[in-house]
């Protein structure tokens, strides 16, 4: 089963579903391309799946760099952040097993979205990182995920820092699972569905969901309250607007502190 859409490609085979990030050359999550994943998701959930994959295109240079920062305006900051939590609420929802496969960098919503996933396969020259503070903002999903994920003191230094880490501190971290050379990665993937498509998808989404039990919040409620404090205070800051401004207009940023 396949589907036809303009910036990723889907297809359902063997009870695993494949998600193709498909905007090079970067794949920066724009709010149509964020509509589509959430799409494919929503059609996941009326399959029987042993896991749900997000990879890049090979035409791409890089699993994501982000979201598109020049929906970040006022106009369509709403929005994006709506379409962009969509996706990791429905991921929550659907509870079925994911694995992200990362070749080049993953950064911002791109290192979220692996953040969120539950296995993760990485090439040798994949990258990851939060550079949204460079930007004058922060990234809710991953003050959620990543202080469970990689530990509460190296989750702080990515985030107040903005700097990326190689494949090697990533798994070292616990950010990823698997590093393996380029031309490793889809036999890896293939070893790692082939234990899965060996199991009960029925077991496989409970043991999913159960894994998410043991949390000390509820994801929707401190998703929730992030996004409070990033639409409605951060958002208003003199700093926000001149991080996406200086961007958009390639130079360094003129903090006012305010």
């Amino acid at each position: 089963m396949t589907s036809s859409f303009q910036h990723i490609t889907f297809a359902v085979d063997d009870r695993v579903a494949r998600i193709n990030f498909a905007r090079p050359p970067l794949n920066v999550f724009n709010i149509a391309m964020l509509n589509e994943i959430s799409s494919a998701l929503s059609e996941c959930g009326r399959h029987e799946l042993v896991a749900i994959v997000f990879a890049a295109n090979p035409n791409c240079r890089a699993f994501s760099a982000g979201v598109a920062v020049e929906e970040h305006v006022p106009d369509l900051v709403y929005q994006m952040l709506d379409s962009f939590h969509s996706v990791f609420r429905t991921l929550e929802q659907l509870g079925k097993p994911t694995i992200a496969l990362v070749d080049g960098p993953a950064l911002g919503g791109g290192c979220e979205l692996v953040a969120a996933c539950d296995i993760v396969i990485a090439s040798e020259r994949a990258r990851f990182g939060q550079p949204e503070i460079k930007l004058g903002v922060f990234p809710p999903v991953a003050s959620v995920l990543l202080p469970l994920v990689i530990g509460d003191k190296a989750a702080r230094e990515l985030v107040l820092t903005g700097e990326t880490i190689d494949a090697t501190e990533a798994a070292r971290l616990g950010l990823c699972n698997h590093v393996a050379p380029v031309a490793h990665l889809e036999q890896k993937l293939t070893e790692i569905l082939a234990k899965l498509r060996d199991l009960s998808t029925v077991a496989l989404e409970f043991a999913r969901k159960s894994l998410d039990v043991g949390r000390p919040f509820n994801f929707d409620t401190a998703l929730k309250q992030l996004e409070d404090m990033y639409l409605n205070e951060l958002m208003k800051s003199s700093d926000a607007s001149e991080g996406v401004k200086s961007f958009m207009e390639k130079r360094k940023p003129l903090w006012r502190n305010r």
